[in-house]
């Protein structure tokens, strides 16, 4: 059985979000952890084994960041047409372990929308049909991108008919390599400039007011995996009425 990790690490390093939303990471190493000892424990550090104390990062972060699960409620207040969206507290944990699919799509250039045409050629192409509850996965060329300052700039979008596409086959839970689900901002902030058309917007994420669904953001190694074939598992922290929690998504299967 193979295990691949699909989550990128959460660091303060490499620019994967805008300087806004990037995490905070104060380390302290096992000498600045003496005094969390003593205050704890009573103890000195001649005590200690090697006088070392513990170690510890504090962390200032956006639900966002790193490989995230966004819940519907990040999308809009209402969900089905109507019903209140869950939080990420909310969504039922059985979507989080199912059957993996790996969209490849890194033809399609940056900045492209994909259609529900797009979807069922890469299908055909690797001879499957969805299944109701299947986690869907978007290998894009937002994954050359990784480390370098364009990584936000970089990657296809899934608008309004590609995303109830992909629902209406009872696809619950997505995910994508790149920043987001939708066009990337500049890419959709040039796009809504030029048209003038509002329902571009976030169109991909607006869709979960119609039927609720959850999306992986930030994704990694994509390139490891068969197209199908593999189990994801990506549950979110449980984090109270949030719009997101971190994951550690894994695929596995079996070589």
């Amino acid at each position: 059985m193979r295990f691949v990790d699909l989550s990128m690490p959460l660091d303060d390093v490499i620019p994967v979000d805008p300087p806004f939303l990037r995490p905070k990471i104060e380390y302290k190493d096992h000498q600045g952890g003496l005094a969390d000892m003593k205050a704890m424990y009573g103890i000195l550090p001649e005590q200690l084994l090697d006088e070392q104390g513990l170690a510890a990062e504090t962390v200032t972060i956006t639900t966002h960041a790193g490989t995230h699960v966004d819940a519907p409620w990040h999308y809009h207040p209402t969900m089905n047409n109507g019903e209140k969206s869950w939080t990420i507290d909310e969504v039922p944990l059985e979507w989080f372990f199912k059957p993996g699919v790996k969209l490849d799509l890194r033809h399609l250039p940056s900045g492209h929308l994909v259609t529900p045409d797009d979807i069922d050629v890469e299908l055909a192409r690797i001879g499957y049909e969805l299944q109701p509850l299947d986690i869907v996965l978007a290998y894009t060329v937002a994954a050359d991108a990784y480390g370098r300052d364009d990584y936000i700039d970089t990657g296809i979008g899934f608008g309004r008919d590609a995303t109830l596409h992909l629902t209406g086959k009872g696809v619950r839970v997505v995910g994508t390599d790149a920043w987001g689900w939708d066009l990337p901002v500049s890419a959709g902030r040039k796009l809504f400039e030029e048209t003038g058309d509002a329902s571009t917007v976030w169109e991909g994420h607006k869709a979960g007011a119609e039927v609720g669904y959850c999306q992986i953001e930030k994704l990694q190694h994509l390139d490891e995996l068969p197209p199908f074939g593999f189990t994801v598992a990506c549950f979110p922290t449980k984090v109270r009425g949030a719009s997101a929690g971190w994951t550690r998504a894994v695929a596995i299967f079996d070589e």
